[in-house]
């Protein structure tokens, strides 16, 4: 199992602050799986002037997305290239993450067709499911 930083996935990944939204990656095994870690601060941008500061169910996606990508994107016929977000089949939100929250990312690849890509996603914090996704990727 592989490790990385958050200086490894900028190399992989396109995104750069605020859009990159994972910390580090905990476990991959390329093509396979990925876990990743993203930790919420409440110095987040769209946290200010908030009392009941939330961070909103599409940054959950796109975190389980970017972790997805990493698993993707780091085989050898990959490398380089950039990873499309194709869409959600489904998912579910069971409560909400807020700041001082470690949201722990894991997506597991089922499929991946010449340059199309699915898995499932889980986003826990401190043990408990906060979300389930079936996610789609296409490499371009």
């Amino acid at each position: 199992m592989m490790k990385l930083s958050s200086a490894e996935i900028k190399k992989i990944l396109p995104h750069r602050y605020p859009l990159l939204l994972i910390d580090r990656i905990e476990e991959l095994e390329p093509g396979k799986s990925a876990r990743a870690l993203r930790c919420v601060t409440e110095h987040e941008a769209l946290f200010a002037g908030q009392e009941l500061a939330v961070l909103p169910e599409t940054l959950i996606i796109e975190s389980l997305a970017q972790t997805g990508a990493c698993a993707l994107l780091t085989l050898p016929e990959f490398v380089g290239k950039t990873a499309y977000f194709g869409g959600i089949k489904a998912a579910e939100f069971m409560c909400p993450v807020y700041p001082g929250d470690v949201l722990e990312l894991e997506v597991k690849l089922e499929k991946i067709k010449s340059s199309i890509g699915s898995g499932k996603a889980t986003a826990k914090v401190d043990g408990q499911v906060v979300c389930l996704a079936e996610l789609t990727f296409m490499i371009g």
